[in-house]
Parts: structure tokens; C-alpha cells; sequence
């Protein structure tokens, strides 16, 4: 952790929203004028898409078919560490670019599925936004959520993870149900064991609750909207938060334990300003304190 270089981290899984929260964060950077660092967390896979695929198949035809990237063997979970930690001392680093579709990978003339070589980070950054699988991350050799001071994480219910995942893999990448649901079930004990712990580390959960019925996430014709769903935000310390400010500012927000806030699905983004913009602002603060 660092006062002079703080480090942002969003960790969630595949379909669980950190894209949406990542854009929350935007803002507040912009409105702000905070110049960020953006790291993706696809950028650390240790494997391209065609080696991913080839890594897959050898090992199942080992016997494993729970090979994923939920799973620290297919990312470079200790690059990740070492570049917070070095952002954390210096404000430097290297850090590359995942190329997801044709239209990311056409102003570099690459293949989609692909990796941009690792650059320099730009000096005079203000802080470092990492959006992705592993920012609360830790094992017995590699510890990446002790080096981000604001962790953040965003944990739909399994059901409508499920149905954003499949929505999303179908709709806008052309995946046949059955593949969708063979990605989640090869994903399932890396889930368990990699993804889901670091809930329990983060600063800050967001968890999105649909009031309508999705028990069969596998037939939902459409994802829950804003307005269907409420939003369960838990905090790890609740000293210092300003819970009758946010009840006041968010309309049939509530209180359900002394560390949660619930408040509707479409005060979700309202909420994040609310409550990250004094954080930010505070590490701010801090940052000039030290360079000072």
C-alpha cells in the first residue's frame, strides 16, 4: 500500500458488472481532473487465446477439465503483484494491453486474442485503477491485495452472474448456450477456491440482488434491470462512513446491519460517488501531504 502512488483495484468475475463500476470510476477520475493508470485484468493471462485453448485441451485430455482463467496457473499473478508493488514505491511499472476483438486489435495489426508488448508506464500518473479477477488475490506466495489500498469488490448473486454471462457470451460473441454453460461449469472450482475469497478482503462489496424471479438462470429471456434489482453494499469498517448523509442523498436507501446499505438498483452508480469520491479525494490529499 501506498500513500504517495495509491492503487484502486475492482475485482469480480466474468459477467458480474466490473466494467460498469470501472465506468463509475471514470467519472469521478474525470470530474476530478485525477489522472489514472488503467490496468486490465485480462492484460495479466499468462496465455494468448489460441495458447489458452491449447493449454485447455492438454490438460484435459490429462483428466483436468477445470483448467481456467479464474485459476492463478493461467495468469501472471505475481507480475500483478510486482507491478503494484512497484507502482506503490516508484509511480512506475510496465504494464500491456489484451486485445479482445477485432476492433481493439486493428490500430495494432494483430490478431484478436492477443497481447500489445509490455510499455512503460507514463510518469506523473495520480494513482492506479486495476479492473479485473485478481485484485484482492492471496495465496502463500503471492499476496496482491495487501498492495491496494481501496479494494473494491462486485459480486452479483450466482444466478444473475450467470444470466449476465450468458446474455453477454451469446448475444454479443456468438457462443451457443451449451458452450456458455461449459465455460461455467469448468470455471466452478476456481470460483470457489480463487475468485470468491477475496470477497471476504475488499473494502467494499457490491452486491446486486434481483427482485424478480431467476431460479432458472438458464431460460431468462432478459438480465434483471436496475429498476428489478437492489443493491447490497457492504462495508469491511464502517467508522468514518457518513450512513445518515447517504440515506439522506439516496431515496428508499436502508440499513440493514451496521456495515450495509441497501439501496435500489438505479442508485447503484449514484452510491459509488457518493462514497468514493471522499475516498478518493482523501488519498488526494494524502499524496500531496507526502510529496510536500
Amino acid at each position: 500500500m501506498s500513500r504517495k502512488h495509491p492503487i484502486i483495484a475492482v475485482t469480480g468475475s466474468s459477467g458480474a458488472g466490473t466494467t460498469t463500476v470501472m465506468n463509475s470510476f471514470k467519472h469521478i477520475f474525470r470530474r476530478e481532473k485525477i489522472t489514472a493508470q488503467l490496468v486490465e485484468g485480462d492484460s495479466f493471462h499468462r496465455y494468448n487465446r489460441a495458447e489458452m485453448k491449447a493449454q485447455m485441451k492438454e490438460r484435459e485430455d490429462k483428466g483436468n477439465r477445470n483448467f481456467s482463467h479464474f485459476g492463478p496457473e493461467a495468469n501472471l499473478l505475481e507480475e500483478l503483484e510486482n507491478l503494484f508493488k512497484t507502482y506503490g514505491a516508484t509511480g512506475m511499472g510496465k504494464v500491456r494491453k489484451y486485445l479482445h476483438d477485432a476492433g481493439e486489435a486493428a490500430p495494432y495489426k494483430q490478431e484478436p486474442g492477443t497481447f500489445i508488448p509490455w510499455q512503460d508506464i507514463e510518469s506523473g500518473t495520480d494513482l492506479m485503477f486495476y479492473e479485473g479477477l485478481h485484485g484482492g488475490y492471496a495465496d502463500d506466495k503471492v499476496n496482491v491485495a495487501a498492495q491496494v489500498d481501496l479494494l473494491v469488490g462486485v459480486v452479483p448473486i450466482i444466478n444473475l452472474e450467470w444470466i449476465q454471462k450468458l446474455h453477454r457470451d451469446q448475444k454479443l460473441r456468438g457462443y451457443s448456450q451449451e458452450a456458455v454453460m461449459d465455460v461455467i461449469l469448468r470455471r466452478m472450482p476456481d470460483y470457489v477456491n480463487h475468485i470468491c475469497p477475496q470477497f471476504s478482503r475488499t473494502h467494499v462489496n457490491f452486491q446486486r440482488v434481483p427482485t424478480v424471479d431467476t431460479s432458472n438462470p438458464f431460460i431468462a429471456n432478459d438480465i434483471p434491470s436496475p429498476d428489478e434489482s437492489m443493491v447490497v453494499i457492504r462495508f469491511s469498517d464502517p467508522h468514518g462512513i457518513d450512513f445518515p448523509y447517504l440515506l439522506s442523498m439516496l431515496h428508499d436507501a436502508m440499513m440493514t446491519r451496521p456495515n450495509t446499505l441497501v439501496v435500489p438498483g438505479g442508485k447503484m452508480g449514484l452510491a459509488m460517488q457518493l462514497i468514493f469520491t471522499p475516498m478518493i479525494l482523501k488519498m488526494m490529499d494524502c499524496k500531496r501531504k507526502v510529496a510536500c
